[in-house]
């Protein structure tokens, strides 16, 4: 029996782009102390969106070899003998991860409203009520968030998709993602994002299973919204 050899894992886009500028500053077209163009330019000059040149950067900033000023702009600190090799793996595309979720789990909660009883809306409310401690005592909700989401999940019965949920947000916590939420929680995001949780559970109350997608789809692309929409480059 022959034995056929795993493909190597793709590159995630992020990555290639980040490779793309680090080839800039290899072949000497972006000195050390250097301030890369403005986010839009670049963008446009490199074909890519500005969520993933985001990403990009995010990656090369992890690694040193740009650093990130907010209000001035990302400079080349790494010299040419650092820029060997490729970009590493830092994770999923955030952009990606939320997009995914977006469509998961605003089925799972078509599914979720139409088969939800008491004692899981109870649990579901007991997660909102532990989010608002939170946010009043000033801690993050990043736990208690994800037990809102995964109580929302178990109640589909759908052992794969409860799983996936919560596969998907723990990938959360991989490097880039980490470094992008330090960059954009604040208590005005999740004061935000309580508030459409609570939206979310209005919904599951009326056992209304297409305001409750509704609503989960509008928190999901909120959040990919406050995730990735802060512009790390300035005049973009």
């Amino acid at each position: 029996m022959l034995l056929s050899a795993k493909s190597p894992p793709a590159r995630r886009l992020y990555q290639q782009v980040a490779d793309r500028i680090r080839a800039f500053i290899r072949d000497g077209r972006l000195s050390a102390g250097t301030r890369l163009p403005p986010e839009r330019e670049l963008a446009l000059q490199l074909g890519v969106s500005r969520p993933s040149l985001r990403e990009a950067l995010i990656a090369l900033e992890i690694d040193g070899t740009v650093e990130i000023r907010m209000g001035s702009g990302v400079y080349v600190c790494s010299p040419q003998a650092m820029l060997e090799g490729e970009t590493p793996a830092l994770g999923e595309s955030p952009s990606e991860l939320m997009q995914v979720r977006s469509m998961l789990e605003s089925s799972a909660a078509t599914l979720a409203a139409a088969r939800v009883g008491r004692q899981q809306l109870e649990r579901v409310k007991e997660c909102l009520e532990a989010m608002r401690q939170d946010g009043l005592s000033g801690r993050t909700m990043v736990e208690n968030d994800r037990r809102f989401h995964l109580a929302i999940a178990e109640m589909t019965g759908n052992s794969i998709l409860i799983r996936l949920i919560g596969d998907l947000f723990d990938d959360r916590h991989s490097p880039i993602s980490s470094r992008m939420s330090e960059r954009t929680e604040n208590p005005q995001a999740w004061k935000a994002a309580f508030v459409e949780h609570e939206a979310i559970y209005l919904a599951l109350v009326a056992r209304d299973p297409q305001v409750a997608a509704a609503a989960m789809l509008h928190h999901l692309q909120a959040s990919h919204a406050r995730w990735s929409g802060e512009s790390v480059a300035p005049g973009g």
